[in-house]
């Protein structure tokens, strides 16, 4: 097995989590920039740790699985943009396409995905309270958005 199907053959799903224990890293895939963030040992808190944008998606997948063996992680969560009536398009294709090199990347390690609708609307709101305006807001936006993927996908493990 090689982290992106589960013994009957279906893609890893969140749930599927729930048999590994450790850290999580939390991913928002971009073209641009890809935002990351890392939970703590005990899946209760995500905290952002950054972004990356070292050009192509084969690169980024390269650079991520590295960060992810840097940090020790146990899985990882892929944020999946699909629209409002929950079909899927080119981005959420491309984020299939990310998670699928990141799974060659980690061998191992069980890379899932979780829908993010409403992610970057929940990151822009709070950026917009807390006055994050221009260059600071594109450093930040990224790597808040991988935050609150993952911190939505801790607490549906929870559960």
């Amino acid at each position: 097995m090689d982290g992106s199907e589960r013994m009957d053959g279906a893609e890893t799903r969140l749930t599927d989590l729930k048999a590994t224990a450790g850290k999580i890293l939390g991913v928002d895939f971009g073209d641009t920039r890809t935002g990351l963030a890392v939970s703590d040992i005990s899946r209760f808190l995500a905290s952002g740790i950054g972004y990356v944008s070292p050009g192509g998606i084969e690169k980024t997948a390269a650079r991520v699985a590295e960060i992810a063996r840097e940090q020790r992680v146990s899985a990882v969560v892929v944020g999946l943009p699909k629209n409002m009536d929950g079909t899927e398009g080119f981005r959420a294709e491309r984020c299939r396409e990310f998670a699928s090199l990141l799974r060659a990347q980690l061998g191992e390690v069980p890379v899932a995905m979780i829908d993010e609708r409403m992610t970057t609307m929940s990151a822009s709101r709070y950026l917009n309270e807390t006055n994050t305006r221009g260059a600071q807001r594109k450093k930040v936006i990224d790597t808040l958005s991988a935050q609150i993927i993952l911190q939505n996908a801790l607490d549906r493990l929870k559960h």
